[in-house]
């Protein structure tokens, strides 16, 4: 029957320090001193009188042992001493062993628990991906069925998608902006680089805030300038996609 390895090895310090402390109690059981046995009093001992003397009193003889009484053996106190370190020592291997076992399982969890570094995307895929969302985008403002007002703030929830897409997270309090500025203008916790300028995506805001919270009707002039906004954003973002990746890099 095949024994299990990994069983043995948790188990054996625990064996082991069993082992010594059953060593340990036998040796203390073994190891009392003899006593010599004194008569209690009034058995055969004769009455002498006390008389004024210039000599000592005698000594009362001390009974011999009774020859027929076994005797206890004697444990030497070096072997008390070797039992006591050994059983430290297997103390102190078996603490050793626990703790040694619940740091390894710690640094397991926690390295499981460490999130992978995120690779750095290219300027060039990063671009395509957000021109593909402003194709998208551009095809639903040409729709003359679609509100105005839908169709500017569907567009730029189709890039605040791609920006979910391509690994830039919604932080907390971020604005309806901040998501795609971070996507346009680089965040580099998510390893996205910028590609686009500030003004081009500036004007594009401007107009999705102006649909979103202007109170007044949203007409076609605000479609017609969200659709040039998103013109000259899918314009510059088409140069970068089209660049050399040693040029993008650089």
């Amino acid at each position: 029957m095949a024994v299990d390895l990994s069983v043995l090895r948790r188990w054996w310090p625990i064996g082991a320090v069993s082992a010594l402390l059953a060593a340990a109690a036998l040796a203390a059981g073994h190891s009392t001193l003899g006593a010599s046995r004194i008569p209690p009093a009034g058995e055969n001992i004769p009455y002498v009188p006390e008389y004024p003397s210039v000599q000592p009193p005698p000594s009362i003889p001390v009974e011999p042992r009774d020859a027929g009484e076994p005797t206890q053996a004697h444990i030497p106190e070096w072997l008390g001493t070797v039992a006591v370190v050994l059983l430290g020592l297997a103390i102190a291997v078996a603490l050793g062993y626990l703790a040694w076992t619940l740091i390894r399982g710690v640094a397991r969890r926690t390295t499981r628990a460490l999130p992978a570094g995120r690779a750095r995307r290219s300027a060039q895929g990063t671009a395509r991906e957000v021109v593909a969302a402003l194709d998208a985008g551009l095809v639903e403002l040409d729709d003359a069925d679609v509100d105005p007002r839908t169709a500017v703030i569907a567009c730029w929830v189709r890039l605040e998608e791609a920006a979910e897409a391509v690994g830039v997270a919604r932080r907390t309090g971020d604005t309806p902006t901040d998501l795609v500025t971070r996507l346009l203008r680089g965040d580099p916790a998510a390893g996205v680089p910028a590609i686009a300028s500030a003004d081009v995506l500036a004007e594009f805001a401007h107009v999705y805030r102006e649909a979103r919270y202007a109170t007044r009707p949203v007409d076609e002039r605000t479609r017609d300038q969200a659709r040039a906004a998103l013109g000259r954003l899918r314009g510059e973002l088409t140069a970068v996609a089209a660049r050399p990746a040693e040029e993008a890099s650089a």
